[in-house]
């Protein structure tokens, strides 16, 4: 049974699933040079991996993590408020692929375009903060 959600909702809900999913490849990293046994035996990642990539996705990870709460929050009121407009929609749905691509380059070392992948995340929240104070 699908459910009848507001874009704003639907890209959330991506979004989250998206960023509950980023950790995985730093896992499985640490594994492959720890092993099973020793990577599970080191909860709070005494042993750094050697790998830069791997280094670089728990950051990436981290910083999803944040801007999901943000941007969630942000979705959240819009949709408890009836507030969705075209330009919310947009938003939702730009932070999506706004925060994949930053997790791309952030992992592959590509700070150029990491970065402006930063900016059109920060940008769609403005876009959610502008229509719920009636700005935009």
């Amino acid at each position: 049974m699908a459910l009848n959600m507001t874009p704003e909702l639907y890209w959330t809900a991506l979004t989250t699933l998206l960023t509950s999913l980023l950790w995985v490849p730093h896992i499985v990293q640490r594994m492959i040079e720890l092993n099973p046994y020793e990577a599970f035996r080191d909860p709070r990642h005494d042993v750094d991996t050697k790998a830069p990539w791997a280094q670089r996705a728990i950051r990436a990870h981290t910083n999803a993590v944040e801007n999901l709460v943000v941007f969630g929050i942000l979705a959240l009121t819009v949709n408890a408020l009836g507030a969705g407009t075209p330009l919310t929609a947009l938003a939702a749905a730009l932070f999506f692929f706004a925060r994949f691509a930053h997790y791309v380059f952030y992992v592959t070392g590509t700070p150029w375009l990491r970065t402006p992948m930063f900016l059109v995340g920060f940008l769609c929240q403005l876009a959610m903060v502008g229509t719920l104070l009636g700005i935009l």
